[in-house]
């Protein structure tokens, strides 16, 4: 069991209790699943293997795959079907290390608030992204040649939350430095 798992057993589980109120403890929130996307800039061998390998690197698991358009775009001059990216899909314990590795390697050296954007439909979805300068993984220091030209890497956190409050609640029990992101225009 990980220590981030077992912290949310332990003690995230019982302060969402006190927190807010639930008939059954099915519906305390908890992670269900974190996917991770790059999208390729260019659409060569090159640059689909070195976005795989950093998937591979930085979750520790190996089935990254990739992602095809599913319609064609003639701006961008992509075709039905043609490849533009790669993801994977973390659960269990390679969601909770996910998530450490993040609090221990990112936001411990460098001081980002990540601003989440919450789409009105779906209250237990959430997503930031984080741009190639922060992805400083210890596992991606070692191939910075190979990896020198990845995308921004998108991360979507999926919780079981029913309400905007709770979806905070628990991002923030987590240690996540995270705000809302603000619906104001700027003058």
């Amino acid at each position: 069991m990980h220590f981030l798992e077992y912290y949310y057993k332990t003690v995230v589980k019982y302060d969402l209790i006190n927190k807010f109120t639930y008939e059954t403890s099915k519906e305390i929130p908890q992670l269900k699943k974190i996917i991770l996307n790059f999208n390729c800039k260019n659409f060569g061998l090159k640059s689909f293997a070195a976005t795989i390998l950093s998937l591979k690197l930085i979750t520790f698991k190996r089935n990254a795959r990739v992602t095809n358009s599913k319609f064609p775009n003639l701006f961008l001059k992509i075709q039905q079907g043609q490849p533009v990216g790669c993801k994977i899909i973390l659960t269990k314990s390679y969601m909770y290390q996910f998530v450490s590795s993040i609090l221990l390697e990112i936001i411990s050296k460098i001081s980002i608030v990540l601003i989440l954007k919450i789409s009105k439909k779906n209250v237990n979805y959430c997503s930031f992204k984080l741009s190639n300068n922060q992805l400083i993984f210890d596992n991606l220091k070692e191939h910075f040649s190979v990896i020198n030209n990845i995308s921004d890497l998108h991360v979507s956190i999926i919780t079981n939350s029913k309400t905007q409050n709770e979806l905070f609640f628990l991002l923030k029990s987590f240690k996540i430095p995270v705000r809302r992101a603000s619906n104001k225009k700027m003058r």
